[in-house]
């Protein structure tokens, strides 16, 4: 009988310019030493960053498969990349649809048994050995060269490996949040008041009071804010009583990730005028497909929305339809999601509205019932008809990372609901044209903002 062999693959793929000089880079690991066994890179010439995932996916699992020629079906080889496209359509829980995939995905499903390969997604920062391969065989494509392993310098950037049955679970956001809500429990407790980010948009004209926020980073350019609604130490007298917040006790696993995008810019945006459901459904502008391309090559290289679901206007179906090419995914249209109803406001600046209506304009600022001039939306009818939305949606992605294209009034309403905060907060949160902001809702009912008005994919 075989002796059973266990390996793992570490594999990476980037292009600079996606399309762009791409290359690759793999790693064979012994899983039970820790040791590198073989590497693996190659420039590969113009290509996308998900091609160049699946060559090095491809060239891991063929030195893989080298280096035990005989073992057959006692040959076990975990497969490790950050590319969540390749792992999940590698893993069976994707479609395929993207013709470029289609052909690398069957070779690599063909190199070894199904059954003797398993996937996991990983950090970046976990993938450090096969990035580096990657690079170098980018750099040396960019100098006339190829790629030789007897200068590579790659192994000394890779973190320390322990062998794999050493190793617990693969970490991901749900038992981060698990054990961040089991220190706040132990606590009794947790972040009081936590804010937002502030800004008037498109709907008032004083400058915004500072406001002070809850927040750590998170990668170059991210801000993760972390609140949620409800949190508020328990007295030891009350601890039977029902808990909300991260001191509540259950965790219902894999919350469903609202990732926030707005749509990019149109004509009417960079004039700071009201452009609501009620107006001309714009289409995006030069800069606004720009930023659309960007998003969608933002999400490609993230590689973890799962479905994409916009408003059915104009301006967001163009954004959401350029990262769904790059992804390879349909678009679900969700008419909750749609922008408010201006009314006769449509297509007015705030200072038009202000000199034509403006005891109008006053009220609508001042009271959350109150809607627009002409038979408008107030902002209590968007927040009901935004909720339903929230909760249809929450109840069909449970556990899954969505992608949701809509609007500023949407995706602040989501916010403030999300916070509990009051709906004139509205007014002072900032939200920039194809800037993405993340809430995550989970089976018991609470909701984490953690991220708002992120734009370091647009630089």
């Amino acid at each position: 009988m075989s002796i059973a062999r266990r390996l793992v693959v570490e594999a990476d793929g980037g292009s600079r310019g996606n399309p762009g000089p791409a290359g690759y880079g793999a790693v064979v690991i012994d899983a039970a030493t820790g040791e590198t066994l073989a590497e693996a890179a190659e420039y590969i010439g113009v290509a996308t960053n998900n091609v160049a995932e699946y060559r090095g996916l491809i060239a891991g699992l063929t030195a893989a498969k080298a280096l035990f020629p005989d073992a057959g079906d006692a040959l076990r080889v975990h497969v490790r990349m950050d590319s969540k496209l390749v792992v999940e359509q590698m893993s069976g829980r994707w479609k395929i649809k993207h013709p470029d995939m289609k052909p690398l995905a069957a070779r690599a499903a063909a190199i070894l048994p199904p059954s003797s390969v398993t996937y996991e997604w990983v950090p970046r920062a976990q993938n450090k050995h096969a990035d580096r391969l990657a690079n170098e065989a980018m750099d040396a494509g960019r100098d006339g060269r190829q790629w030789e392993a007897s200068a590579s310098t790659a192994e000394l950037d890779a973190p320390a490996r322990t062998p794999l049955p050493d190793r617990g679970p693969p970490g991901d956001a749900v038992a981060g949040a698990a054990k961040a809500r089991a220190a706040l429990a132990a606590a009794r407790g947790g972040p009081a008041d936590a804010g937002t980010l502030f800004e008037v948009d498109a709907g008032a004209s004083e400058e915004p009071e500072p406001t002070d926020v809850t927040a750590v980073a998170s990668g170059a350019g991210h801000t993760d804010v972390t609140a949620v609604a409800g949190t508020t130490a328990v007295p030891a007298s009350e601890a039977a009583s029902p808990q909300v917040g991260w001191a509540a006790a259950p965790d219902l696993g894999a919350p469903a990730t609202f990732i926030l995008l707005r749509h990019g810019e149109t004509l009417l945006t960079p004039e700071k005028r009201f452009s609501g459901s009620g107006g001309t459904d714009p289409e995006l502008s030069a800069v606004g497909r720009d930023q659309a391309a960007r998003a969608a090559l933002h999400f490609a290289a993230l590689g973890t929305v799962q479905d994409i679901v916009c408003s059915p206007l104009r301006r967001c179906r163009e954004t959401a339809a350029a990262v769904a090419d790059r992804l390879g995914l349909d678009v679900r249209i969700e008419d909750g999601l749609r922008e408010s109803d201006f009314g006769a406001w449509e297509g007015l600046t705030f200072g038009e509205v202000r000199e034509r209506y403006g005891d109008d304009l006053t009220a609508w600022l001042a009271d959350p019932e109150t809607a627009p001039t002409g038979g408008g939306e107030s902002f209590t009818e968007v927040a009901d008809r935004v909720a339903a939305a929230r909760d249809r949606l929450t109840a069909r992605y449970a556990g899954r990372t969505v992608l949701v294209v809509t609007h500023v009034t949407p995706i602040k309403t989501l916010v403030r609901l999300a916070l509990e905060a009051p709906a004139q907060s509205m007014f002072r949160m900032e939200l920039s044209a194809a800037s993405i902001s993340t809430v995550a809702y989970y089976g018991d009912g609470n909701a984490s903002v953690r991220l708002l008005n992120d734009t370091s994919h647009l630089r």
